[in-house]
């Protein structure tokens, strides 16, 4: 396929940007940043932060631009479909987090503490269990001890968990079975 003298070839841009070429990688940036800023913004809805996706998008296009493939589509849609990921990455990561200042985290302590009736010993009993489920996490192997975290702690379903561990999603519904298993046994 010929390209008209003043249309960009994306997909020569990123060839050459997989051989290293930085000023492949400057050509795409200079022609579509404000473009790609503008599909980051729209999704995330801050400045700063699609700032952030932009950069990180754009490194993402330098270290995974061998993987293009012009067969599968066009260059210039898989560059918009890298920013628009991470655009939507971060909205979801964005989605389970709570802000909330030091003091409001301690008001609200104390006073799931005194609805518990918690005590002394109480919040002892419960410093040795989160001790104890520490060492219990660290006895099992990576895989699992990463799927759980990232099921419990991050909130990762397990097709968001399979992408990030790029491994099948039965294998990481074992992994967190078996590891949740290992857990009971080891806490018992």
């Amino acid at each position: 396929m010929t390209t008209a003298p003043n249309e960009f070839d994306y997909d020569a841009a990123l060839a050459a940007c997989s051989r290293g070429d930085e000023r492949a990688l400057r050509s795409i940036y200079d022609r579509d940043a404000r473009h790609l800023l503008g599909v980051a913004l729209r999704i995330v809805r801050r400045r700063q932060v699609a700032e952030d996706v932009l950069h990180d998008a754009f490194l993402a296009i330098w270290t995974r631009s061998g993987s293009f493939d012009p067969g599968r589509g066009a260059g210039r849609g898989w560059i918009y479909s890298i920013v628009r990921h991470r655009a939507l990455d971060v909205v979801r990561a964005s989605s389970r987090e709570v802000p909330a200042d030091e003091e409001t985290l301690d008001t609200q302590a104390a006073q799931a503490s005194a609805e518990d009736g918690a005590g002394p010993s109480e919040a002892f009993e419960l410093r040795q269990d989160m001790g104890r489920l520490h060492d219990c996490l660290v006895g099992l192997d990576e895989s699992k001890r990463t799927s759980i975290l990232y099921a419990y702690v991050d909130g990762c379903s397990h097709a968001e968990i399979a992408a990030r561990m790029q491994s099948p999603l039965g294998t990481i519904k074992a992994w967190i079975k078996r590891g949740l298993t290992a857990l009971k046994e080891c806490m018992g």
